[in-house]
Protein backbone atom coordinates (compact mmCIF):
# COMPACT_ATOMS: atom_id res chain seq x y z
CA UNK A 1 0.00 0.00 0.00
CA UNK A 2 1.25 3.63 -0.80
CA UNK A 3 0.49 6.82 1.20
CA UNK A 4 -1.35 9.29 -1.39
CA UNK A 5 -3.09 13.18 -1.02
CA UNK A 6 -6.06 14.02 -3.47
CA UNK A 7 -8.14 16.87 -3.60
CA UNK A 8 -10.77 17.56 -5.56
CA UNK A 9 -14.09 19.72 -5.73
CA UNK A 10 -17.70 18.15 -5.75
CA UNK A 11 -21.08 19.73 -6.04
CA UNK A 12 -21.54 20.80 -2.22
CA UNK A 13 -24.70 19.24 -2.59
CA UNK A 14 -26.14 16.16 -0.06
CA UNK A 15 -24.71 12.87 -1.47
CA UNK A 16 -21.77 13.91 -3.96
CA UNK A 17 -19.08 12.95 -1.12
CA UNK A 18 -20.31 9.61 -0.83
CA UNK A 19 -20.44 9.13 -4.69
CA UNK A 20 -16.99 10.46 -4.66
CA UNK A 21 -15.28 8.03 -1.63
CA UNK A 22 -17.65 4.87 -3.14
CA UNK A 23 -15.34 5.41 -6.10
CA UNK A 24 -12.71 5.26 -4.65
CA UNK A 25 -13.42 2.21 -2.69
CA UNK A 26 -14.48 0.13 -5.32
CA UNK A 27 -10.60 0.99 -5.99
CA UNK A 28 -9.72 -0.39 -3.20
CA UNK A 29 -8.58 3.19 -1.53
CA UNK A 30 -8.75 3.31 1.75
CA UNK A 31 -9.48 6.96 2.71
CA UNK A 32 -7.57 7.87 6.33
CA UNK A 33 -8.31 11.23 6.68
CA UNK A 34 -10.37 14.04 4.64
CA UNK A 35 -11.27 17.84 5.24
CA UNK A 36 -13.71 19.57 3.39
CA UNK A 37 -13.16 23.05 2.35
CA UNK A 38 -16.03 25.43 1.41
CA UNK A 39 -15.02 27.28 -1.90
CA UNK A 40 -17.54 29.62 -4.72
CA UNK A 41 -16.68 26.69 -7.20
CA UNK A 42 -18.26 23.73 -4.54
CA UNK A 43 -16.74 21.80 -1.90
CA UNK A 44 -12.95 21.23 -2.27
CA UNK A 45 -12.24 17.35 -0.69
CA UNK A 46 -8.96 16.83 0.80
CA UNK A 47 -8.23 13.23 1.10
CA UNK A 48 -5.09 11.46 2.82
CA UNK A 49 -5.06 8.18 0.96
CA UNK A 50 -3.56 4.28 1.32
CA UNK A 51 -4.07 2.62 -2.00
CA UNK A 52 -2.73 -0.74 -3.62
CA UNK A 53 0.83 -0.34 -5.16
CA UNK A 54 0.41 -1.27 -8.08
CA UNK A 55 -2.13 2.02 -8.54
CA UNK A 56 -0.74 5.26 -10.40
CA UNK A 57 -1.13 8.93 -10.11
CA UNK A 58 -3.45 8.18 -13.33
CA UNK A 59 -5.77 5.09 -12.00
CA UNK A 60 -6.25 7.60 -9.13
CA UNK A 61 -7.44 10.66 -11.03
CA UNK A 62 -9.65 8.23 -13.50
CA UNK A 63 -11.13 6.92 -9.43
CA UNK A 64 -11.84 10.94 -9.04
CA UNK A 65 -13.76 11.86 -12.43
CA UNK A 66 -15.75 8.37 -12.06
CA UNK A 67 -16.66 9.84 -8.36
CA UNK A 68 -17.91 13.04 -10.41
CA UNK A 69 -15.12 15.18 -8.74
CA UNK A 70 -13.49 17.76 -10.78
CA UNK A 71 -10.30 19.30 -11.23
CA UNK A 72 -8.55 16.26 -9.17
CA UNK A 73 -5.07 16.82 -8.48
CA UNK A 74 -3.34 13.45 -6.60
CA UNK A 75 0.32 13.77 -5.26
CA UNK A 76 2.47 10.96 -2.95
CA UNK A 77 2.20 11.47 0.86
CA UNK A 78 4.57 11.00 3.29
CA UNK A 79 4.34 9.19 6.90
CA UNK A 80 3.37 12.99 8.45
CA UNK A 81 0.40 13.72 7.07
CA UNK A 82 -0.95 10.84 9.22
CA UNK A 83 -0.55 13.74 12.06
CA UNK A 84 -4.25 14.97 12.89
CA UNK A 85 -4.46 18.10 11.11
CA UNK A 86 -5.86 20.04 14.36
CA UNK A 87 -2.83 18.47 16.43
CA UNK A 88 -0.66 19.66 13.97
CA UNK A 89 -1.75 23.04 13.69
CA UNK A 90 -2.11 23.84 17.14
CA UNK A 91 1.48 22.25 17.47
CA UNK A 92 2.85 24.79 15.14
CA UNK A 93 0.80 27.58 17.04
CA UNK A 94 2.57 26.51 20.09
CA UNK A 95 6.27 27.19 18.28
CA UNK A 96 4.93 30.56 16.90
CA UNK A 97 4.32 31.66 20.67
CA UNK A 98 7.64 30.03 21.75
CA UNK A 99 9.57 31.89 18.39
CA UNK A 100 7.27 34.76 16.94
CA UNK A 101 10.25 34.92 14.19
CA UNK A 102 9.58 31.93 12.72
CA UNK A 103 6.32 32.58 11.08
CA UNK A 104 8.02 32.30 7.73
CA UNK A 105 8.74 28.44 8.32
CA UNK A 106 4.98 27.93 10.31
CA UNK A 107 3.23 29.10 6.90
CA UNK A 108 5.63 26.68 4.68
CA UNK A 109 4.71 23.88 7.04
CA UNK A 110 1.30 24.60 7.60
CA UNK A 111 0.73 25.10 3.67
CA UNK A 112 3.13 22.92 2.41
CA UNK A 113 4.42 25.68 0.35
CA UNK A 114 7.04 25.82 -2.28
CA UNK A 115 8.08 28.78 -1.01
CA UNK A 116 8.02 31.55 1.43
CA UNK A 117 9.78 34.64 0.12
CA UNK A 118 10.07 37.80 2.54
CA UNK A 119 9.84 41.23 1.36
CA UNK A 120 9.74 45.01 2.56
CA UNK A 121 6.45 46.88 2.01
CA UNK A 122 6.44 50.67 2.03
CA UNK A 123 2.89 50.49 3.68
CA UNK A 124 1.31 47.74 5.34
CA UNK A 125 -0.49 45.51 2.84
CA UNK A 126 -3.92 44.16 3.40
CA UNK A 127 -3.75 39.87 2.92
CA UNK A 128 -4.69 38.83 -0.12
CA UNK A 129 -5.07 35.41 -1.59
CA UNK A 130 -5.03 34.43 -5.74
CA UNK A 131 -4.77 31.23 -6.78
CA UNK A 132 -1.17 29.46 -5.74
CA UNK A 133 -0.56 32.92 -4.05
CA UNK A 134 -0.89 34.25 -0.63
CA UNK A 135 0.52 37.33 1.07
CA UNK A 136 0.36 37.94 4.31
CA UNK A 137 1.46 40.67 6.40
CA UNK A 138 4.81 40.16 8.68
CA UNK A 139 3.97 41.67 12.15
CA UNK A 140 7.48 43.25 12.02
CA UNK A 141 6.98 45.15 9.32
CA UNK A 142 7.10 43.82 5.30
CA UNK A 143 4.81 40.83 4.19
CA UNK A 144 5.17 37.34 3.11
CA UNK A 145 4.85 36.07 -0.09
CA UNK A 146 3.57 32.47 -0.25
CA UNK A 147 3.22 30.07 -3.00
CA UNK A 148 2.08 27.05 -3.88
CA UNK A 149 2.11 25.71 -7.31
CA UNK A 150 -0.47 22.69 -6.40
CA UNK A 151 -3.46 22.41 -5.40
CA UNK A 152 -4.41 25.97 -5.12
CA UNK A 153 -4.99 27.67 -1.66
CA UNK A 154 -8.94 27.71 -0.44
CA UNK A 155 -10.35 30.59 1.63
CA UNK A 156 -9.94 27.81 4.79
CA UNK A 157 -6.54 27.40 4.49
CA UNK A 158 -6.34 31.19 4.11
CA UNK A 159 -8.17 31.71 7.29
CA UNK A 160 -5.68 29.31 8.63
CA UNK A 161 -2.96 31.64 7.87
CA UNK A 162 -4.32 34.55 9.01
CA UNK A 163 -4.79 33.83 12.54
CA UNK A 164 -1.29 32.43 12.44
CA UNK A 165 -0.10 35.91 11.45
CA UNK A 166 -2.40 37.19 14.17
CA UNK A 167 -0.78 34.81 17.16
CA UNK A 168 2.67 35.87 15.86
CA UNK A 169 1.30 39.94 16.04
CA UNK A 170 0.64 38.81 19.88
CA UNK A 171 3.57 36.89 20.24
CA UNK A 172 5.64 39.64 19.44
CA UNK A 173 4.12 42.30 21.50
CA UNK A 174 4.35 40.08 24.69
CA UNK A 175 7.85 39.11 23.25
CA UNK A 176 8.33 43.58 23.44
CA UNK A 177 6.91 43.77 26.41
CA UNK A 178 9.61 41.75 28.30
CA UNK A 179 11.72 43.70 30.24
CA UNK A 180 14.79 42.97 32.69
CA UNK A 181 15.10 45.27 35.50
CA UNK A 182 17.92 45.76 37.79
CA UNK A 183 17.57 46.54 40.94
CA UNK A 184 19.75 48.77 43.49
CA UNK A 185 21.01 46.05 44.79
CA UNK A 186 22.35 44.18 41.72
CA UNK A 187 19.54 41.43 41.57
CA UNK A 188 17.64 40.99 38.07
CA UNK A 189 13.93 40.52 37.59
CA UNK A 190 11.93 40.22 34.16
CA UNK A 191 9.10 42.03 34.17
CA UNK A 192 6.57 40.70 31.36
CA UNK A 193 3.17 40.11 30.73
CA UNK A 194 1.68 36.84 33.01
CA UNK A 195 0.32 34.09 31.11
CA UNK A 196 -2.00 31.15 31.33
CA UNK A 197 1.31 28.92 32.70
CA UNK A 198 2.10 31.32 35.23
CA UNK A 199 -1.27 30.63 36.77
CA UNK A 200 0.72 27.71 39.48
CA UNK A 201 3.67 30.34 40.13
CA UNK A 202 0.96 32.74 40.93
CA UNK A 203 -1.11 31.04 43.18
CA UNK A 204 2.12 29.88 45.00
CA UNK A 205 3.52 32.99 45.24
CA UNK A 206 0.33 34.40 46.96
CA UNK A 207 0.68 31.48 49.48
CA UNK A 208 4.15 32.98 50.32
CA UNK A 209 2.90 36.08 50.86
CA UNK A 210 1.94 37.48 54.69
CA UNK A 211 -1.37 39.11 55.08
CA UNK A 212 0.19 42.28 55.78
CA UNK A 213 2.49 42.23 52.37
CA UNK A 214 -1.82 42.80 50.49
CA UNK A 215 -2.93 45.63 49.35
CA UNK A 216 -6.78 46.04 49.25
CA UNK A 217 -8.75 45.54 46.46
CA UNK A 218 -8.23 43.11 43.62
CA UNK A 219 -5.34 41.00 45.36
CA UNK A 220 -6.61 41.37 49.27
CA UNK A 221 -8.84 38.28 49.27
CA UNK A 222 -8.49 34.39 50.52
CA UNK A 223 -5.97 32.78 48.47
CA UNK A 224 -8.82 30.27 46.33
CA UNK A 225 -10.58 32.98 45.97
CA UNK A 226 -7.34 35.17 44.44
CA UNK A 227 -6.74 32.15 42.33
CA UNK A 228 -10.14 31.85 40.77
CA UNK A 229 -9.71 35.41 39.62
CA UNK A 230 -6.45 35.11 38.31
CA UNK A 231 -7.50 31.91 36.37
CA UNK A 232 -10.66 34.29 34.63
CA UNK A 233 -8.03 37.77 34.53
CA UNK A 234 -5.51 35.22 32.64
CA UNK A 235 -8.30 34.01 30.20
CA UNK A 236 -9.95 37.37 29.63
CA UNK A 237 -8.14 40.04 30.26
CA UNK A 238 -9.74 43.22 30.88
CA UNK A 239 -6.65 45.25 31.31
CA UNK A 240 -3.24 43.90 32.11
CA UNK A 241 -1.85 41.66 34.21
CA UNK A 242 2.03 41.84 34.92
CA UNK A 243 4.41 39.25 36.90
CA UNK A 244 7.92 40.05 38.06
CA UNK A 245 10.42 36.62 37.57
CA UNK A 246 13.49 36.02 39.49
CA UNK A 247 15.13 33.11 36.72
CA UNK A 248 17.26 30.67 37.64
CA UNK A 249 18.54 26.97 36.72
CA UNK A 250 15.73 25.41 38.52
CA UNK A 251 13.17 27.81 36.62
CA UNK A 252 11.00 30.87 36.96
CA UNK A 253 9.80 32.18 40.41
CA UNK A 254 7.54 34.70 40.20
CA UNK A 255 7.85 37.38 42.93
CA UNK A 256 5.58 40.23 42.29
CA UNK A 257 2.72 41.09 40.30
CA UNK A 258 0.56 44.22 39.39
CA UNK A 259 -2.71 43.88 37.69
CA UNK A 260 -4.38 47.01 35.74
CA UNK A 261 -8.59 46.14 35.27
CA UNK A 262 -10.07 48.40 33.28
CA UNK A 263 -13.50 50.23 34.09
CA UNK A 264 -14.32 52.86 31.42
CA UNK A 265 -12.40 55.61 31.49
CA UNK A 266 -10.83 54.45 34.94
CA UNK A 267 -8.20 51.65 35.51
CA UNK A 268 -7.81 50.08 39.09
CA UNK A 269 -4.37 48.65 40.11
CA UNK A 270 -3.25 46.72 42.95
CA UNK A 271 0.11 45.51 43.91
CA UNK A 272 1.94 42.19 45.53
CA UNK A 273 5.01 41.36 45.98
CA UNK A 274 6.52 38.78 47.76
CA UNK A 275 7.63 40.25 51.51
CA UNK A 276 11.44 39.62 50.73
CA UNK A 277 11.34 41.87 47.77
CA UNK A 278 9.56 44.55 49.27
CA UNK A 279 11.10 48.14 49.42
CA UNK A 280 13.46 47.46 46.63
CA UNK A 281 11.65 49.06 44.03
CA UNK A 282 9.59 45.73 42.63
CA UNK A 283 6.20 47.30 43.04
CA UNK A 284 7.26 50.89 42.00
CA UNK A 285 8.43 49.57 38.20
CA UNK A 286 5.52 47.25 38.20
CA UNK A 287 3.51 50.50 39.19
CA UNK A 288 5.00 52.64 36.37
CA UNK A 289 4.84 49.63 33.54
CA UNK A 290 0.91 49.40 34.29
CA UNK A 291 0.41 53.43 34.32
CA UNK A 292 2.48 53.27 30.80
CA UNK A 293 -0.29 50.64 29.78
CA UNK A 294 -3.20 52.44 31.18
CA UNK A 295 -1.89 55.86 29.33
CA UNK A 296 -1.64 54.07 25.70
CA UNK A 297 -5.18 52.47 26.12
CA UNK A 298 -6.60 55.78 26.37
CA UNK A 299 -7.48 55.67 30.73
CA UNK A 300 -7.92 59.00 32.05
CA UNK A 301 -7.03 58.06 35.90
CA UNK A 302 -5.31 55.10 38.04
CA UNK A 303 -7.28 54.13 40.96
CA UNK A 304 -5.71 52.19 43.94
CA UNK A 305 -7.43 51.34 47.34
CA UNK A 306 -4.99 51.14 49.76
CA UNK A 307 -4.61 50.18 53.58
CA UNK A 308 -4.00 53.60 55.59
CA UNK A 309 -1.27 51.90 57.20
CA UNK A 310 0.73 51.08 53.88
CA UNK A 311 3.06 53.78 53.82
CA UNK A 312 5.27 51.74 51.41
CA UNK A 313 2.41 51.84 48.91
CA UNK A 314 1.16 55.48 49.29
CA UNK A 315 5.15 56.23 48.46
CA UNK A 316 4.95 54.29 45.82
CA UNK A 317 2.16 55.94 44.18
CA UNK A 318 3.61 59.15 44.98
CA UNK A 319 6.22 58.14 42.80
CA UNK A 320 4.39 58.92 39.92
CA UNK A 321 4.95 62.16 40.18
CA UNK A 322 1.09 63.02 39.75
CA UNK A 323 -0.77 65.21 42.01
CA UNK A 324 -3.93 62.92 42.68
CA UNK A 325 -6.75 63.01 44.31
CA UNK A 326 -7.01 61.13 48.28
CA UNK A 327 -10.01 59.98 49.82
CA UNK A 328 -10.42 58.31 53.23
CA UNK A 329 -12.86 55.29 54.04
CA UNK A 330 -11.90 53.87 57.57
CA UNK A 331 -8.57 52.14 57.56
CA UNK A 332 -8.89 52.41 53.32
CA UNK A 333 -7.31 54.96 51.39
CA UNK A 334 -8.71 55.45 47.87
CA UNK A 335 -6.31 57.02 45.89
CA UNK A 336 -7.02 58.33 41.96
CA UNK A 337 -3.95 59.22 40.09
CA UNK A 338 -4.76 61.25 36.86
CA UNK A 339 -3.12 60.40 33.43
CA UNK A 340 -4.28 63.25 31.40
CA UNK A 341 -3.91 66.74 32.21
CA UNK A 342 -7.87 67.60 32.92
CA UNK A 343 -10.25 67.14 34.94
CA UNK A 344 -11.32 63.49 35.98
CA UNK A 345 -15.30 63.41 35.64
CA UNK A 346 -15.43 59.94 37.01
CA UNK A 347 -16.20 58.07 40.17
CA UNK A 348 -14.01 55.90 41.90
CA UNK A 349 -14.53 52.28 41.93
CA UNK A 350 -14.94 50.34 45.15
CA UNK A 351 -12.74 47.10 45.59
CA UNK A 352 -15.95 45.50 45.79
CA UNK A 353 -16.89 45.92 42.31
CA UNK A 354 -13.79 45.17 40.59
CA UNK A 355 -13.40 41.29 39.88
Amino acid sequence: MALWRIRATVDDRPGYLAVLTASLALRAVNILAVQVHTTEAGAVDDFLVDAPEAMTEADLIAAVERGRGRNPWVAPAEARGLADQPTRALALANRLVRDPEALGDVLRTLLGASSVTWRPAPVREPAARAGDTMRLPDPAGGCYDVVRREPSFTPAEFARAQALVELAAVASRRAGDQVTLQLADGAELILRPAGPDDLGALTAMLARCSIESRTPGLLARAPDVIAARLRRALAQPRGLLLVAVLASPAGERVVGAGQLVVEGALGEVALLVEDDWRRRGVGTALLRRLSAYAGRTGQAALVAHVAASDLGMLRTLARLHRPGQLERDGELMSVTVPLVDRPVDVAAPTPATMT
